[in-house]
């Protein structure tokens, strides 16, 4: 069923080891999504949208300090399950991902056919051939000209390397795609494209989308759900119409003030300061020093308030305070 809950993170935490100290690259995060639905991860560059993606799939890095909480797909909880078990039950079984450079993640000795198949035959059991005929068509549902099966990754333009690598997603029919900025290195046409065919798939098949991006015009075509990330921690939570005609986090509001309008006078603005290091965050609320609209309370850590249907973690939306600014 469409509302029945798909994925379930609780207190997700992944720290990395570094010579200079602990990176607290995701910190705490809580998150739910139903089936079929696109949910749009933003922020800024550092603030953990990327290590989030590798902790839902494993993918991370030797330098682990730190790598706890539950990830529930469809009430199992995958990180139970020991590494043999989430490779061959789970990953690019139930989540795949589009990785943010298509070229470096596809073998260049390798005819991209054989690169699409392969999951087929390693997880589905399937024959060559049969594996074969199945990318065949799934080159046809994501725009790729079927005798480019035959190629090799540097044969292909940027944008039809990323379909590729959206096909080879796609190819074993996962319940869950994560796609982490599939359109930065393309331009604008092609983005619009990629966006369009993404739109396309979701309407077609039941799969579910998290798509992380620190592009917000462009994920608003394909957003049902807006989560923004700060400092390795969600800060706001939020269903994607009401998000971009009014965000409540002051962290928010910026992102949006920084979009460039087409028939709006308003100059767009920009956010001063920087994200905090994430080898020691501050104490409190993470956005305060470059807040606006900071106020005492800011030096103690917020925690997710329900505004109206959202969340959002900040003080400001304390039950029983009045004031909000913008």
């Amino acid at each position: 069923m469409k509302n029945d809950v798909l994925l379930d993170v609780e207190n997700l935490k992944l720290f990395f080891r570094t010579s200079k100290g602990i990176v607290q690259a995701v910190d705490g995060v809580d998150f739910q999504m139903p089936s079929n639905q696109a949910v749009v991860v933003i922020g800024e560059s550092g603030c953990g949208k990327t290590s989030f993606a590798k902790a839902l799939l494993r993918l991370t890095p030797r330098n682990i300090h730190e790598y706890s909480g539950h990830v529930r797909l469809n009430g199992m909880d995958t990180m139970a399950l020991d590494d043999e078990a989430f490779r061959e039950d789970v990953r690019w079984v139930k989540i795949s991902m589009v990785p943010q450079a298509a070229m470096n993640s596809l073998n260049p000795v390798l005819k991209v056919g054989d690169q699409v198949a392969e999951p087929l035959i390693i997880h589905m059991g399937m024959s060559q051939k049969n594996a074969l005929e199945t990318a065949k068509e799934m080159f046809k549902k994501v725009g790729v000209p079927v005798d480019f099966l035959d190629r090799y990754a540097f044969e292909l333009s940027g944008g039809m390397r990323q379909r590729v690598a959206i096909a080879m997603a796609l190819v074993t029919n996962p319940q869950l795609v994560v796609l982490d900025e599939p359109t930065s290195a393309l331009d604008l046409l092609t983005q619009a494209n990629i966006m369009n065919l993404l739109k396309r798939v979701k309407k077609e098949t039941d799969a579910s989308f998290i798509l992380i991006t620190h592009d917000i015009a462009t994920s608003s075509e394909l957003a049902d759900r807006v989560v923004v990330m700060y400092a390795g921690q969600i800060v706001e939570d939020a269903d994607a119409r009401r998000f971009f005609e009014d965000p409540l986090h002051p962290y928010s509001q910026k992102l949006m003030a920084s979009v460039p309008r087409l028939r709006a006078t308003v100059e767009p603005e920009y956010i001063t300061g920087q994200p905090p290091s994430l080898i020691n965050p501050p104490t409190g609320c993470r956005f305060a020093a470059r807040c606006t609209q900071r106020f005492d309370k800011c030096d103690q850590d917020p925690p997710l308030f329900e505004q109206e249907g959202r969340q959002v973690k900040c003080w400001l939306y304390e039950p029983g305070r009045k004031e909000r600014k913008k």
